[in-house]
């Protein structure tokens, strides 16, 4: 039986995999594309748990975050990731857990494209 948890981060890893088949240039490496049936739990509990994060904020802000700019929206699902990877991963990469200003192009806009799947969802 899937659960509202579970159908927030196939959501997530969906908008993820369609941002990275979009933006990434070239092939993308396999774990950036890997469905969400063969993702780690640890990554579906993240996902999950940011898409609870991003939509929290949409509700709370009243519609207003349509008013926010897509490098906003973007930092915003990057840095609850961030918190993400630091409670599932003890002594995580450099490039994990990189601020929003250092990641690839491709992977802010991803992270755009996450937060307004969410947005559009509540």
């Amino acid at each position: 039986m899937q659960t509202a948890t579970d159908e927030h981060g196939r959501t997530f890893r969906e908008a993820w995999i369609a941002g990275v088949t979009k933006h990434y240039p070239g092939d993308p490496k396999p774990s950036y594309v890997t469905p969400w049936e063969e993702t780690p739990d640890w990554e579906r509990q993240a996902a999950a748990a940011v898409y609870s994060q991003v939509r929290a904020f949409v509700e709370i802000s009243a519609g207003n975050t349509a008013k926010l700019t897509r490098n906003q929206k973007g930092r915003f699902v990057a840095l609850c990731w961030i918190a993400q990877i630091h409670k599932h991963i003890d002594n995580p990469k450099p490039s994990y857990v990189a601020d929003f200003d250092d990641l690839p192009q491709w992977q802010r806009e991803t992270d755009a494209d996450i937060f307004e799947r969410i947005e559009t969802d509540a």
